[in-house]
């Protein structure tokens, strides 16, 4: 068993969210939904029958949600790194995660989905390109990834090879 899940929560659309992301991502799915009965539902003033709790695999990662109510919101303070492998595979997760998000994305591959959960779609070789031995080429690598949205693998290849 995985120790930590991460839980998030929803005011009501839990189960919306949780179809969502396991249609995103090829590896994944739904573990488990559990519902409002009728006790519960009483005593969180949710509807009968409504999803509470769902769990959910993405990647192997395990993830719960629920229903539980308009008093917290998704910030910032938390999100989600993809790493990819490709140009096509930030394009497939960029284009998929902002539909119907907030459009106005974030510097440095940040995304808002339609939900307000943060993600970052980044090239899993970033790393490398930050850190590499040649700080200068480091350096030019970091300029070039602060003037993009969307991560552009290409763009900062070329940053990387420039001298």
């Amino acid at each position: 068993m995985q120790k930590i899940t991460p839980f998030l929560w929803f005011d009501n659309n839990a189960e919306e969210a949780v179809n969502f992301y396991t249609s995103v991502f090829k590896d994944s799915k739904i573990k488990k939904a559990v519902r409002y009965d009728e006790e519960s539902s009483k005593a969180a003033g949710r509807p009968e029958g409504m999803v509470m709790t769902m769990e959910f695999e993405i990647e192997g990662q395990r993830f719960a949600a629920i229903n539980g109510g308009p008093y917290f919101k998704f910030t910032e303070a938390v999100s989600f790194v993809v790493n990819c492998e490709s140009q096509e595979e930030i394009n497939y997760y960029w284009e998929k995660l902002s539909e119907g998000g907030d459009k106005k994305a974030q510097q440095c591959g940040w995304l808002k989905d339609k939900f307000g959960l943060s993600w970052q779609i980044v090239p899993a070789m970033l790393p490398e390109l930050l850190n590499g031995k040649d700080k200068e080429k480091s350096k030019k690598v970091m300029s070039a990834l602060l003037q993009m949205k969307k991560i552009d693998i290409a763009n900062l290849e070329k940053a990387y090879k420039e001298q």
